[in-house]
């Protein structure tokens, strides 16, 4: 099915694919509240679920979405469902290495495909950028050359950002390299986005 006759529900909205949205939350809860549904509705389609979140988190992350009707071993047995931790992420070799990462995710959306799943839903929790590593200041470069990837594939990209942790300034930025926003629980095309060669321009200007 081409993007163009494809759309998901996230909350009250439906969405074109491919999407790429940033999420602001201010706790795990209403993250949870948002994204489980649209998780569970993936699930029912046949589509693969992605995760990327904190290790210490991902037993929670397998009971949630338990809770809400998927059968979570058979899932992650017959690929349907994979959750990463950091470590084997974003932040592969204790450092972020942000072409490694555009690399993985272009191909776990190529792995998808080539798996016979329709679509595939990816949910990253992004609070590892908070950490002391090497490369993770790169982060809001990574999220616009993602920009350059995710027009190719009829997937869903949403990147979860706790409003409680990250600065204004990274938040705004990280609005600006998303072509769609999640605030108050309401999905809408963002009206601040920036495409990704002239974001980085903008980058390369900045003093370091």
């Amino acid at each position: 099915m081409h993007a163009a006759s494809r759309a998901v529900t996230i909350g009250p909205s439906k969405v074109r694919c491919p999407c790429h949205a940033c999420a602001f939350f201010h706790s795990g809860d209403e993250e949870y509240e948002l994204l489980l549904p649209f998780s569970k509705s993936g699930a029912e389609a046949g589509e693969r679920l992605f995760h990327v979140v904190d290790k210490a988190h991902i037993g929670e992350r397998r009971r949630r979405l338990a809770e809400v009707g998927i059968d979570v071993p058979e899932a992650e047995r017959n690929g349907q469902l994979e959750i990463r931790a950091w470590e084997n992420a974003y932040l592969r070799g204790n450092r972020f290495d942000q072409y490694a990462m555009l690399a993985l995710i272009e191909q776990v959306l190529k792995d998808g495909r080539s798996s016979g799943f329709p679509m595939t839903r990816l949910w990253a929790n992004m609070e590892w950028a908070l950490g002391d590593l090497p490369g993770v200041h790169d982060i809001v470069e990574y999220e616009t050359r993602l920009n350059h990837i995710l027009p190719n594939y009829d997937d869903v990209v949403v990147c979860t950002y706790d409003l409680n942790k990250f600065s204004a300034p990274v938040v705004m930025d990280i609005m600006r390299t998303h072509p769609q926003v999640i605030i108050g629980g309401v999905l809408q095309e963002n009206p601040f986005y920036v495409p990704p060669d002239q974001f980085l321009a903008e980058l390369s200007r900045r003093p370091s």
